[in-house]
């Protein structure tokens, strides 16, 4: 009976050691970013048969178990995901938004002086001085549209760069993963019981992978962790991680875009809209959303202002009594063959109608017996038989070679707009000021000139060169303000969630200080029970001599 005393006894105090060993871990822990507290698991031992009754055996440890809510868990992660999406894509609109409403380094102050000084140039058309003006301002102006577009061209290179780092970042962590899921499993499968910290690490990991891209979490009957991100893309099964890659856009060298590898080796580019949330996410969303269309709605402005302005300046005469030139350089669209055509086909593109240009890029692709124009900015696709084509004031056509089936083309109608907008006269007395030949003082081209800036030229004749550009300014401003709530409110969930996976899974110092004092007090009495049997054992040793 003493020998039955002492195992309960021990079988207690190795309890309390378990006990004091789990409190004293939480307590380390309780700073350490993806720790869940872990709690001890007792059973009562197998109790005895003595005939006149079933007596205990003492206690048994089950398991250390790690306090953890999958749901709660799941809601911090997707809230992780969409604040720090809302939070990238905040701070990136923001440097444009900055930019172009600034009310003294904008294009719309160049643009008024401009005009003024063309209009001042009606009112004395023979004035050398005038005409100078006149040039001088739109060098201004052309410096202003072209320094802007460079500051465009300057963020989408860093969301190049920020991409490629991101990617980096994502394959780092989907190779952790992977490597958990086999130490874990090993683990399970050698002792039968959860290897807590490691599975806390593996969830934390999981936190980090979606601060930079929404990643949705499928749980295999083994314990394995399948992640998946964007429009389904494994990127770890099992113990195996499916890096992501970033490569340059098969239609634009200056772009860098995110593909994976198939299983036949080649790479597939995803589109920006296939990853959702996290750090990636949000850049993709920007650049595809704001940027692209903050850059082409700039061009179209600086097109529509070259090319009406140049059809008018023509219309007119000079000092020297010859017929006014271009005033301005029009840029001509951007076509980009994809790098994975079969065919010969070169495409050309030429702008038509520069008041019917809208915002948006154009995807031609050929099935090998028709060809289908999409607009991206809206995805309305036509299909024609044949080319050429006129869609939205931009001629599209077959310009040498045949295209073969699968071939497709991009076609940026106004991408380089703003870069290619410069002032092409040079010397004052070109301006064609006059409505007939030799007729110095004649105001009259100068008038129609003037008369541009408060015209509708602009959107199928329904807006001004200042009233697209305000669109623009005011487009790019309330997706600002609203980019700056929503990340507010994103930020609030993100808190909210995580103090209730914490209040469930987080340490507790004041809990963790009790609990240690009754283990504490666990160990002791334990410990009592192990001397009384002892002093049992050796009374009985006595009797017996």
């Amino acid at each position: 009976m003493a020998t039955n005393i002492l195992s309960i006894g021990q079988s207690a105090l190795t309890a309390a050691q378990v006990g004091i060993n789990t409190t004293g871990h939480n307590i380390a822990n309780a700073s350490t970013p993806g720790y869940n507290r872990q709690v001890v698991v007792q059973s009562a031992a197998l109790a005895q048969n003595f005939g006149f009754g079933f007596l205990g055996q003492g206690t048994q440890v089950s398991t250390v178990q790690r306090v953890y809510s999958e749901h709660l868990a799941t809601q911090v992660q997707n809230a992780q995901s969409g604040k720090t999406g809302l939070d990238t894509y905040y701070a990136q609109i923001r440097q444009i938004n900055d930019m172009m409403a600034d009310p003294t380094a904008g294009v719309s102050p160049a643009l008024q002086d401009f005009f003024a000084s063309v209009q001042n140039l009606s009112n004395n058309p023979a004035s050398v001085p005038a005409r100078q003006s006149v040039l001088s301002t739109a060098e201004s102006l052309a410096a202003r549209v072209q320094g802007m577009d460079s500051r465009l061209t300057e963020i989408e290179q860093g969301i190049n760069s920020q991409v490629l780092s991101s990617v980096s970042v994502i394959n780092t962590y989907a190779q952790e993963i992977a490597t958990l899921n086999d130490a874990i499993g090993k683990a399970q499968r050698a002792s039968g019981q959860p290897p807590n910290d490691l599975l806390d690490k593996r969830d934390q990991l999981v936190l980090e992978l979606n601060k930079e891209v929404k990643a949705t979490v499928v749980k295999q009957g083994d314990g394995d962790y399948n992640v998946f991100i964007g429009n389904g893309q494994p990127l770890v099964v099992g113990t195996r991680a499916s890096p992501l890659v970033a490569v340059t856009s098969p239609t634009n060298a200056q772009r860098l875009e995110v593909g994976y590898r198939a299983s036949n080796g080649s790479t597939v580019v995803v589109g920006d809209a296939g990853f959702v949330g996290g750090k990636l996410g949000g850049l993709l969303q920007f650049r595809s959303e704001t940027l692209n269309a903050a850059q082409n709605a700039l061009g179209r402005v600086a097109i529509g202002l070259a090319s009406t302005f140049n059809a008018q300046h023509q219309a007119g005469f000079d000092l020297a009594g010859v017929a006014g030139g271009s005033f301005f350089n029009q840029a001509a669209p951007v076509v980009g063959a994809s790098t994975t055509n079969t065919g010969t086909a070169s495409i050309g593109a030429s702008i038509t109608s520069a008041g019917q240009l809208t915002t948006s890029d154009y995807h031609l692709s050929y099935d090998g017996t028709q060809y289908t124009v999409t607009r991206l900015s809206d995805n309305t696709a036509t299909n024609y038989p044949s080319l050429p084509q006129t869609v939205d004031g931009v001629q599209i056509s077959l310009t040498g070679g045949a295209p073969a089936a699968g071939d497709y083309f991009l076609i940026r109608p106004t991408a380089k707009g703003a870069a290619g907008f410069s002032v092409a006269l040079t010397d004052p007395a070109d301006i064609a000021a006059a409505s007939a030949p030799g007729a110095v003082g004649n105001n009259t081209n100068a008038l129609a000139l003037a008369a541009l800036q408060t015209a509708n030229t602009l959107a199928g004749g329904s807006v001004t060169y200042q009233g697209a550009y305000g669109q623009m300014v005011s487009q790019i401003g309330n997706k600002t303000r609203e980019l700056e709530v929503t990340s507010a409110a994103a930020t609030n969930l993100l808190e909210q969630a995580t103090v209730t996976l914490q209040s469930e899974s987080g340490v507790n110092l004041d809990e963790e200080a009790t609990n240690l004092l009754r283990y504490q007090q666990a160990y002791q009495a334990a410990a009592k029970v192990m001397q009384i049997a002892q002093d049992l054992f050796n009374a009985l040793l006595t009797i017996g001599r």
